[in-house]
């Protein structure tokens, strides 16, 4: 399975005729490729070049006197297999600019209806573009509606295009972005549980935490969040872990009630266990139907741990949930207690 879309750097010197030896004609070769002129013109001291494969795979390469760089979903050309990869972040910003309008103006032509999206689909551009996984994360966000049940497409994007938007998230861009993952296949259920660490990262920053992804603990492994207060330091940023109950009608559990506390005993026997307590667990009930929220909602299961907060999030912005435990974290803001 291949990565998120990155860049490769060469440092050795590119010519029009070394272009066409070295990457244009081993491409037209394997797929038969076009050698055009791209949509947009190139960063100042850099030329560039598009190639479209006939399989619908796309490279770009820009190159100056002193360094080239590579972007594409297809086979590299083994005149660059040797060189580094990179994020749209790690290398000089008016490269990555160029080559993000080329990509959002394909996407613009392609799925017109994701890419009115603005910010969500410069987000997930590294995904959205990636070898493997261009054409199931589009199908995600199109059929599946993100993971909200019972909610249009539309509805869903702009949930989260309206949270992306805010920036929170831009440093941890790709991070983020890579949840998602590049499988060929469409997998609801883990492509849903990646959307939950968004929707407890906008419980977080709508509560006013700033929040750092993937933070390292000493048992080896990581947890989703740290959140720190506006006003706070690292001392007094509670880690937070982020979990997704299958609703019952997905799983062998048979109510609602249980699934929940199926999903929270397995986290809480298992990562959070080895933690040695401390962190915050949130459970995210966002993939349940009305129906099955308002058994949780009446019955409030206990999950085991504490503290924690088990919520339930609508396309529309609303953010219903209840807690457990003393919260070291005041989300009054973001959730309406039940």
């Amino acid at each position: 399975m291949a990565s998120p879309l990155r860049f490769r750097r060469s440092t050795e010197r590119w010519t029009d005729d070394r272009i066409e030896r070295d990457i244009y004609e081993p491409l037209d070769g394997k797929f038969g490729a076009q050698l055009l002129t791209p949509h947009y013109v190139g960063p100042s001291g850099y030329r560039t070049r598009r190639i479209e494969m006939g399989n619908g795979d796309l490279a770009l390469f820009a190159w100056s006197d002193d360094e080239a760089f590579w972007l594409g979903n297809t086979e590299t050309p083994s005149a660059l297999w040797r060189t580094e990869k990179y994020t749209f972040d790690e290398i000089p910003y008016q490269v990555a600019r160029w080559a993000q309008r080329e990509l959002l103006a394909d996407l613009q032509v392609e799925d017109p209806w994701l890419a009115e999206y603005d910010h969500l689909s410069w987000f997930f551009l590294p995904v959205l573009f990636s070898k493997d996984g261009s054409d199931s994360s589009r199908k995600f966000f199109r059929e599946h509606a993100m993971g909200f049940p019972d909610a249009a497409r539309d509805e869903a994007l702009s949930f989260y295009d309206r949270f992306l938007s805010t920036g929170v998230l831009d440093d941890h861009r790709y991070e983020m972005a890579s949840k998602l993952g590049t499988s060929p296949q469409v997998d609801p259920v883990r492509m849903a549980s990646a959307m939950s660490e968004f929707t407890g990262a906008k419980v977080l920053t709508d509560a006013g935490y700033e929040v750092t992804p993937e933070i390292e603990v000493t048992t080896g492994h990581s947890l989703d969040f740290q959140a720190t207060p506006e006003e706070g330091n690292g001392s007094e940023a509670p880690l937070v872990e982020i979990t997704r109950p299958r609703p019952p009608t997905r799983r062998h559990a048979d109510t609602p009630t249980a699934a929940v506390r199926e999903t929270a005993e397995t986290k809480t026997s298992g990562q959070l266990q080895k933690h040695g307590g401390g962190a915050v667990l949130f459970v995210d009930c966002s993939g349940f139907r009305d129906d099955e929220w308002a058994a949780v909602r009446g019955e409030q299961p206990s999950v085991r741990h504490r503290p924690a907060v088990v919520f339930r999030a609508r396309p529309s912005g609303r953010i219903e949930g209840y807690r457990e435990g003393a919260l070291p974290l005041d989300l009054g803001g973001a959730i309406d207690w039940v």
